[in-house]
């Protein structure tokens, strides 16, 4: 696919998600990078700021598959993945897929799950596969993870581990709705849900041919110096327990890449960097004494090494492939 078919691509599934969203162009934006991008995405908000309907409104712009889990403590492995039944009609086993097996699964409130469940998501997002009795499982392309969290009620929630954290491109808040958005949103839903109304406008496999084709953008090595600097710095700051990991420098590599290709180039610029250093790092930073202000502290961080970085100049850009 060429990259400016996967940019055309792009505006036309955020114009059709923005039929229904009100007012979260740069959330609906996130979500697009990371699904082409092959990253997963971790939404944090109160109840009700329409993550649910976010999810299905980009999986039915892309004639996608959806699955829908609502974590709970009792919830199991198997549950997610699927189970080997024995089908006595046919004397023999046979597999019966779980809700992992789709384009895109909202795991809700997924902090309310035990850590055993948890974990058994690692495999499925960072490989795109599943093992069940020792047989592994490939799953489909696109496999897009939206999972969400109330970073308010924690009573009987078990907090995610950094492993967990780190298999996510982004962490993003969905935020109140202003005054002005808030009246579009009731005159929107007042006599029917607008989800019913909108139809598809990609395929999903033009997705997947997207995950194969962003990588063409290119980035200098300056720009990577520059990026790996960022990243060097959270290792090394004062307020920070544990910085950020080699794979969190590839995530935030592949980020800048398309966001840079969603604005139309074929090449990073430092801009790309900055503004996915936040919503890609933040999470990935464990600070020193932050605890129900872990996130904040965590953005302001960032924030701060971005103002002490030298940004490469044009010169310096210049020439570099």
């Amino acid at each position: 696919m060429q990259l400016s078919q996967i940019q055309s691509m792009a505006q036309t599934i955020a114009g059709n998600v923005n039929k229904v969203i009100v007012g979260k162009e740069d959330v609906i934006d996130k979500l697009l990078i990371a699904m082409i991008a092959s990253g997963h995405v971790l939404l944090e908000d109160v109840p009700g700021t329409g993550k649910t309907l976010l999810a299905k409104a980009m999986a039915k712009s892309i004639n996608g598959s959806f699955k829908r889990i609502q974590f709970t403590p009792d919830l199991l492995p198997s549950d997610l993945s699927g189970i080997n039944y024995y089908n006595q009609k046919h004397s023999e086993f046979e597999f019966r897929p779980g809700p992992l097996f789709t384009n895109i699964l909202l795991a809700d409130e997924i902090n309310r799950a035990t850590p055993r469940t948890q974990s058994s998501l690692l495999e499925c997002m960072e490989e795109r596969q599943v093992s069940i009795d020792g047989e592994t499982k490939e799953l489909g392309r696109p496999f897009l993870v939206i999972a969400t969290q109330n970073p308010v009620e924690n009573q009987g929630t078990f907090p995610l581990p950094e492993a967990q954290l780190d298999r996510f491109l982004f962490k993003v808040k969905m935020g109140y709705p202003t005054t002005e958005q808030g009246l579009d949103i009731l005159k929107r839903f007042k006599s029917s849900n607008p989800l019913e109304d909108i139809a598809s406008v990609a395929e999903a496999a033009d997705i997947a041919a997207a995950q194969r084709s962003y990588s063409q953008v290119a980035v200098s090595d300056e720009l990577m110096l520059y990026l790996l600097r960022i990243v060097e710095k959270t290792r090394t700051h004062g307020d920070v327990a544990t910085g950020v990991s080699p794979r969190g420098s590839q995530a935030l590599l592949k980020a800048a890449q398309v966001h840079a290709l969603l604005r139309g180039r074929d090449f990073v610029i430092p801009d790309d960097v900055k503004r996915m250093a936040g919503p890609v790092l933040a999470h990935r930073i464990i600070v020193r004494g932050a605890f129900r202000s872990q996130q904040d502290a965590a953005e302001a961080i960032v924030a701060s090494i971005l103002q002490e970085v030298a940004v490469p100049t044009e010169s310096d850009l210049v020439n570099q492939e």
